[in-house]
């Protein structure tokens, strides 16, 4: 993909040309997923001058993107932009939400664009969507869980990362993707990302693969059971409590117990089904309107 002018390039500019270098790498080793944190809420706070000039950028590369679907539709990249974009001017909105849909049905690798983003932003608008859940009566407030709110978060339709990298020298994770990166391999490298290498990137992963390739798999095997675990005590409860408002000891009769546990799971995987299912399309119905009410990209 070209979207880089000749010349000197800014920094964000060499940020933004160095994605492009690193998916190509990705591609070639054969990792299909990347995530990049573009920009994060709490950059609005910086100089008015420099948070205008982040914008017009944005807006340049989004619109270069659209110049580039025949390439992205090639390589089959579905572009995600992960963030709470109510915060970004409309017509940047607009733009983002065209670039969207344009390769939502791309599936051969994808780039998400976190963008007006911070993890704890993201994991109270996932609270807030299914306190909506609840308030629309699609939900029960004995549903909600953290599987659940997994399912709520804007990378809900991405596996967890396998690697994090962070750049600089920092040794922080500047609330980047906190919930999905419980069990990643962290990896902290000097090197400033404009000047990140291929090597660079080797080297990332092979400290992947030698310490964590392995213990990663049994973490998140471990993590999903004992998410299980803790559901199948809640149910136990809730029809214990069920059986003796009804008069029944709740010890008594196991395969009535037994029964109530599985109309419970039924009912209650149907409501979360049901709810996931409107949220996505509450989610689509917004992005598809913003895409067309804005100004269609040259």
């Amino acid at each position: 993909m070209s979207w880089i002018k000749e010349g000197e390039l800014s920094l964000w500019e060499r940020f933004c040309a160095n994605i492009i270098k690193t998916l190509r790498w990705c591609l070639n080793l054969g990792i299909l997923e990347v995530t990049v944190y573009a920009f994060s809420i709490e950059n609005f706070k910086r100089s008015k001058n420099e948070v205008d000039g982040l914008m017009d950028l944005a807006r340049q590369k989004f619109s270069s993107l659209m110049e580039e679907q025949e390439k992205l539709q090639k390589h089959g990249v579905c572009i995600r932009v992960l963030g709470d974009l109510h915060l970004l001017p409309l017509d940047l909105q607009g733009l983002i939400a065209q670039a969207v849909q344009a390769t939502k049905n791309y599936n051969k690798c994808f780039l998400n664009v976190c963008f007006a983003y911070t993890s704890r932003h993201e994991i109270t608008n996932a609270v807030r969507e299914m306190a909506w859940g609840v308030e629309q009566g699609l939900l029960d407030s004995s549903d909600i869980s953290e599987s659940l709110l997994d399912k709520c978060l804007y990378t809900n339709h991405s596996p967890p990362p396998d690697i994090l990298i962070r750049t600089s020298g920092e040794v922080r994770l500047s609330d980047f993707l906190l919930w999905q990166t419980s069990h990643s391999c962290l990896v902290f490298q000097p090197i400033l990302w404009p000047e990140y290498t291929f090597w660079n990137l080797c080297e990332a992963i092979l400290q992947f693969q030698r310490n964590h390739n392995t213990l990663q798999q049994k973490a998140r095997d471990m993590y999903a059971k004992e998410l299980g675990r803790r559901q199948l005590e809640r149910d136990r409860a809730a029809v214990a409590e069920q059986l003796l408002r009804e008069g029944l000891q709740a010890s008594g009769d196991v395969q009535l117990q037994q029964t109530r546990l599985c109309r419970l799971s039924t009912s209650r995987e149907e409501r979360v089904q049901g709810f996931l299912k409107a949220l996505e399309c509450k989610r689509a119905d917004w992005l598809a309107h913003l895409g067309t009410a804005s100004p269609t990209l040259p």
